[in-house]
């Protein structure tokens, strides 16, 4: 998208969202709670690698990646949540990010969540599999450990930064919108034995595919408000959908979801409003986008008018409690994952990038089981709303799952937090195969293990 479609695109808005009232005296907050938010720059440099190291590496920047989140204070510990324009943190990147987070808010690691929107050219943060990769001194690079430093850095600085500001946090509201003709379900195409025959991927551009059914969605785009008195400090919208227009090109971009986010931003700005990507593993745009450089303003307009919308049909009520649960899990890997296989994968070099590097996700993952390093589920339960963080690729079926686990709660649900598992199909896929299976590292039981934890989460 060129420099004045941007433009034009931020500016046209048919009126603001109307969350915040005028501003007047910061008020007392009789739950005793008080929220901090913070942003900051996680644009690579030029000539790192995006999704892995296998599509071209950034050379330029349509409009920058950020990192934002906000930190919830009175409700015992800390608790920090994040949301960063990045296709992925993984594993060891995972337990880093959220160790910097805790250090600078004064709490633990188990306190703090950090989900990925899963934008393409950018980042994927895998630090166990950018050693493997550096060891055979040929492949492109997955993550460069001092960029992911210098990120830490700035993460640890706007946290700091943050907390003096907190305001109370006086009530809570939580809306409904629908998205109009964005998500459409990937695994579509199937034959009479129910097997997947081709993916409907971010963009397509086969008719046929295209012309098939929506498929399994969930429509609605869900805001959670956090008030301090008439204004709304913080807004949370979350959403599922593979978050990619087109990609491939080496432009760093937040994509479409990033731009709606952005013009919610210009239109409010003293209002921090932060995007999530929901279990969006086999969802994508691909039946409403053809991958043309015309679509990323149309979609990120689809998603603007859901998030005004849920902004339309916002309940504000005055906040009780807040309550942080976490879960551990540990999913076991594929039976077919070998880590002798995966390292002559690796090193052979006839073989194309993505054929070697994605061996190393894997064989960091296998390690990663063997050294026994649980992932952290978590949610944050405001009065009758609970917002859930997830694993990876988590399909769309989690997400619908969960709301009816919560008993009539209001559910919103952020997956791509931690990466290392890649894609987490429900059980009842992977004898279909498809692509999102041949991805999976983790055996078909981290479905019964996965839904155990959001039953504590969520109970």
């Amino acid at each position: 998208m060129g420099r004045s479609s941007r433009r034009d695109f931020l500016q046209a808005s048919a009126g603001g969202l109307l969350l915040t009232g005028i501003p007047g005296a910061i008020p007392a907050a009789s739950s005793g709670l008080s929220i901090a938010p913070f942003r900051f720059d996680v644009t690579a440099p030029t000539g790192h690698g995006c999704c892995g190291g296998w599509i071209k590496p950034i050379e330029a920047v349509d409009d920058a990646q950020e990192a934002i989140g906000y930190v919830l204070l009175g409700a015992g510990a800390p608790i920090v949540v994040c949301a960063v324009d990045w296709t992925g943190i993984l594993n060891s990147a995972h337990v880093a990010w959220r160790t910097a987070m805790a250090e600078a808010a004064g709490t633990t690691a188990e306190r703090c969540a950090v989900q990925c929107v899963h934008q393409h050219n950018a980042p994927f943060a895998c630090l166990d599999a950018q050693k493997l990769v550096d060891a055979q001194g040929d492949l492109p690079n997955i993550m460069l450990p001092d960029f992911f430093a210098v990120c830490l850095d700035r993460l640890r600085q706007a946290i700091t930064a943050a907390i003096p500001q907190a305001v109370p946090v006086t009530h809570v509201g939580q809306g409904l919108g629908r998205v109009e003709q964005v998500a459409s379900n990937r695994r579509i195409n199937r034959g009479p034995d129910g097997r997947i025959l081709s993916m409907r991927g971010s963009a397509c551009a086969d008719p046929k595919l295209r012309d098939m059914t929506e498929g399994l969605v969930d429509p609605e785009l869900r805001t959670v408000a956090f008030y301090s008195g008439d204004r709304a400090v913080v807004c949370c919208h979350y959403y599922a959908v593979h978050p990619m227009s087109y990609y491939g090109d080496g432009r760093a971009s937040s994509d479409f979801p990033g731009l709606a986010r952005k013009q919610c931003q210009a239109e409010e700005p003293g209002t921090t409003h932060i995007y999530f990507t929901g279990c969006a593993g086999n969802i994508s745009a691909g039946k409403y986008n053809d991958g043309s450089k015309e679509m990323r303003p149309i979609l990120a307009q689809r998603i603007r008018d859901g998030i005004a919308a849920a902004a339309a049909n916002l309940k504000r009520e005055p906040v009780g409690s807040a309550i942080w649960k976490t879960a551990e899990i540990l999913p076991q890997p594929r039976a077919d994952l070998n880590a002798d296989a995966l390292a002559a994968l690796i090193a052979d070099k006839t073989r194309a990038v993505v054929g070697r590097n994605r061996p190393a996700f894997e064989l960091a993952w296998l390690q990663r089981v063997e050294q026994k390093i649980p992932i952290v589920l978590s949610s944050l339960q405001i009065n009758d709303i609970c917002l859930l963080h997830l694993p990876g690729e988590s399909f769309l079926e989690y997400q619908l799952r969960a709301q009816k686990l919560a008993g009539g709660r209001f559910v919103a649900t952020a997956a791509y937090g931690d990466g290392g598992p890649w894609y987490i199909p429900v059980k009842e896929e992977y004898p279909a195969g498809g692509y999102e299976v041949s991805v999976a590292f983790c055996s078909p039981e981290v479905d019964d293990e996965l839904t155990r934890g959001m039953q504590g989460l969520l109970t």
